[in-house]
């Protein structure tokens, strides 16, 4: 999915760098990625995404 139509950055970008350099929140991920550097519309949905793995990588770290 399409997180920033202006750069043309999708969920599974901001995946592999939360993954590769341990990002955890959007001042971080803006690092590495031009998130929000245009209309700004996607920084909500850029940090939903940054929680929902960070969530799902940590449920998943317990379980096993």
């Amino acid at each position: 999915m399409y997180v920033c139509l202006c750069k043309g950055i999708t969920d599974k970008d901001i995946q592999d760098v939360v993954n590769q350099h341990g990002v955890g929140n959007l001042r971080e991920l803006k690092q590495h990625l031009p998130v929000g550097s245009e209309c700004g519309n996607c920084t909500k949905v850029a940090q939903s995404v940054i929680d929902r793995i960070i969530i799902d990588e940590s449920l998943f770290r317990e379980v096993s």
